[in-house]
């Protein structure tokens, strides 16, 4: 697919804005890295609320679970994850993580957080990407409410109490900027990617399904694994966002941050 030059030169100047911004504005980094990762959910909501025509409530589960499952495999790799979160994770000493256990964990985080967050979006997906409309919204929206619920009932996470992301190495100093370039490549890719994704035939299976699923259900096209797909290819891009949500707000809360 051909891009005007216009077009291209305008995706440059949002690019050189993007990696200039939180030099120019040095103290809001963390709301700018908030700002790309809001860009993403946007991204990933219009390939199945707006490209597919499934309105879907539920995709705050997929970013919950990003959450819990970077945090937990930096944990892990380090600590007892049971004994971390019964002491609230607060204890710089006793739970302080050198400058190799941090990044090889936040590097194994974040692809584990992407992976169980797709694999629970085909899960659920599966089920009840069969219902429609209301039906298929209303679903959605308790999923992510009882996952609120869930985690803040399992003790092994910090239940209510939350879960602290690992504490960033005093040698690492500020690491905002990481965070915020982390956000602004992973907005970049998830635009590329479903801006292509758009443009290949799934992409017109997904404007079908979103015009007449009945009728493209008669033409031959498998809309449920169409709509499967699309929903996993979100709930990945989705789950990778949350980890770097985690470790941005170092504080963890299921209500309030996970599954807000």
């Amino acid at each position: 697919m051909k891009v005007p030059i216009e077009k291209l030169a305008g995706y440059g100047a949002l690019v050189l804005l993007g990696v200039a911004l939180p030099y120019l504005m040095p103290a809001y980094r963390s709301q700018l890295t908030e700002l790309w990762l809001f860009v993403v959910f946007a991204l990933t909501w219009d390939l199945v609320g707006g490209q597919m025509g499934y309105n879907s409530f539920g995709n705050v589960l997929f970013v919950g679970i990003g959450t819990y499952a970077c945090a937990v495999t930096q944990v892990a790799l380090v600590y007892s994850v049971g004994k971390y979160t019964a002491a609230e994770g607060s204890s710089a000493t006793v739970f302080a993580f050198n400058v190799p256990q941090y990044l090889t964990g936040l590097a194994l985080g974040l692809p584990v957080g992407a992976i169980i967050a797709g694999l629970v979006g085909l899960f659920f997906g599966s089920i009840i990407l069969g219902m429609r409309g209301h039906y298929f919204a209303i679903c959605t929206l308790g999923l992510g409410i009882a996952a609120g619920q869930i985690a803040a009932g399992w003790e092994w996470i910090g239940a209510g109490s939350g879960l602290s992301s690992p504490n960033v190495p005093a040698k690492l100093g500020d690491i905002s900027q990481m965070f915020y370039f982390m956000a602004f490549i992973l907005a970049v890719i998830t635009f590329v990617a479903i801006r292509w994704l758009l443009s290949t035939r799934f992409g017109l299976a997904l404007n079908a399904i979103r015009d007449d699923e009945d009728k493209a259900e008669a033409m031959g096209l498998p809309t449920k694994r169409i709509k499967v797909v699309a929903w996993v290819v979100a709930a990945m891009l989705l789950g990778l966002s949350g980890g770097i949500l985690g470790n941005l707000k170092r504080f963890i809360d299921p209500i309030d941050v996970a599954f807000a």
